[in-house]
């Protein structure tokens, strides 16, 4: 039997094309400072709600039903209270601070018996109607005042809504995602935006699923080749002042302090 609690780490998966593919896909050093400086950048929150993320609700709603066994499921409600959550949280906090984009996504539905919905959540009787438990978010990381809402019915949220067109009105160039699960929403997403022409950052430890190996899994495939991946530390350096960051020497001209 599989030990989903053992820890993995990227040199699990090797990818002969990793050198190249960084040279040109996560050496955006400039362009990424370039697009802070300009507030072209936006957090993208993916279905935190309690369809996916609550025990007792949506999927989770019977634990002998729900096709995740219980070993697993303690492992992702693990996972999400003590990573991703709390790191969601400095996310949102960082991003309002600073006055940039958030936008939060959730499966919901058009109509109240789901008949609206993509192929495949039929096929996986996901269903939040509007209005119902399901489609809330989390409270901890629920959306604030003029925070962006997107209602979605497809793993990708490219995919199945207008989202594309909302960020080319808001002038986004580059794209933050944390969310659930990693290696099906999360990923599928991250992939879209990358073909799209999006700079795409995941933040691995604001993100989780059922078991390390598909979480890991994901990073291995995404890494350096649609996204560069950060832990919410990282990340949170990208906002400070000049002084407190760590920047190699040869890119100091290019950043100024981001108030």
């Amino acid at each position: 039997m599989t030990e989903i609690a053992r820890s993995l780490n990227p040199a699990d998966s090797l990818d002969p094309l990793k050198d190249y593919y960084h040279d040109i896909v996560d050496d955006k050093t400039e362009e990424r400072i370039e697009h802070l400086q300009h507030h072209e950048v936006a957090l993208l929150v993916i279905d935190i709600q309690y369809l996916d993320a609550a025990r007792g609700y949506g999927v989770f709603k019977d634990v002998t039903t729900s096709g995740i066994p219980k070993a697993q499921q303690d492992y992702y409600f693990d996972t999400l209270q003590r990573n991703v959550l709390p790191n969601v949280q400095k996310l949102l906090n960082t991003f309002r601070d600073k006055n940039m984009e958030i936008i939060h996504t959730r499966i919901q539905s058009l109509t109240q018996d789901g008949r609206d919905r993509g192929n495949g959540h039929k096929r996986l009787n996901l269903l939040a109607a509007p209005g119902s438990k399901e489609a809330e978010f989390i409270p901890e990381v629920a959306p604030l005042n003029d925070e962006i809402i997107i209602n979605k019915t497809a793993s990708g949220v490219f995919s199945s809504t207008n989202l594309n067109y909302v960020l080319q009105n808001l002038k986004i160039n580059e794209l933050i995602v944390a969310g659930v699960y990693t290696n099906e929403c999360v990923e599928t997403t991250i992939r879209d935006a990358c073909d799209l022409g999006y700079l795409v950052t995941l933040v691995e430890d604001a993100c989780t699923t059922v078991t390390p190996e598909l979480h890991q899994g994901s990073i291995n495939s995404l890494k350096d080749r649609y996204a560069s991946v950060l832990t919410t530390n990282e990340i949170e350096k990208r906002f400070k002042p000049l002084e407190e960051c760590e920047i190699d020497p040869d890119e100091v001209s290019l950043v100024r302090r981001i108030n």
